[in-house]
């Protein structure tokens, strides 16, 4: 099996590393990322310019695009016949209406528009704490292995977030829930002809038995997302 692994945060970023090392053993692993941060570029891609690419390793390139770019690029060019598309492991939650922002979630889309499996993962972030990337690493791993055996079905994804906690000895349940559908606040500080948004993912609306209230209640959510919302 050959696996495509990007992200929107940037080759350089410790959640893909994170995620290339969680995928170690189950197939070729190929990475096609951007070579710089792209967080909340939705599902953009690159139509008016050529894509400059640089190869990092005989297995890893980052490129001058967005994660869905990565996405065709490896399909087209790098990875022509990858049977799984891993993304992530996103610094940050995606959950409800981050599905319509997120770069992460968009490359797993693309990759679902085309028929091939995919995964988009992320980490919630709590304010003052550090993220253990090596608990990620296994974590990630002991959802990978879960959802496989699962398959996957036409036109559908798979999103996990990842709780942020400071006991972190015993991995946490996995939850199948839904996205929540409370939009994200209107939070903006007005200056001098500028308005700066002010991130207070912490305190978003939640709906209970959602993908927000079970993350923020500490356990990792798994959502199958829908590529086209009128698939039935």
């Amino acid at each position: 099996m050959s696996i495509l692994i990007t992200n929107d945060d940037g080759i350089e970023a410790p959640g893909i590393a994170a995620l290339y090392r969680a995928a170690e053993g189950l197939g070729k692993r190929i990475v096609v990322a951007p070579r710089d941060t792209l967080s909340g570029c939705s599902h953009r891609i690159t139509m008016d310019r050529p894509i400059a690419i640089g190869q990092r390793t005989p297995t890893s390139y980052g490129i001058d695009g967005t994660p869905a770019d990565c996405v065709r690029l490896g399909l087209f060019e790098f990875a022509p016949d990858v049977s799984l598309v891993l993304s992530g492991v996103n610094a940050g939650g995606n959950m409800g209406a981050d599905a319509f922002y997120s770069g992460t979630m968009a490359a797993a889309r693309e990759a679902c528009l085309f028929g091939i499996p995919s995964i988009a993962f992320s980490q919630f972030m709590r304010r003052g704490l550090v993220v253990d990337w090596e608990v990620v690493v296994t974590w990630t791993r002991h959802v990978l292995e879960a959802l496989l055996k699962r398959g996957s079905n036409d036109g559908t994804f798979w999103s996990v977030n990842f709780p942020h906690l400071e006991e972190t000895d015993a991995i946490p349940p996995m939850v199948d829930c839904p996205l929540e559908k409370s939009p994200l606040p209107l939070n903006y500080d007005k200056g001098h002809h500028v308005f700066h948004y002010q991130d207070r993912y912490a305190n978003r609306e939640r709906t209970e038995g959602s993908d927000v209230e079970v993350c923020f209640g500490g356990r990792i959510t798994v959502t199958k997302v829908r590529a086209f919302a009128d698939d039935a």
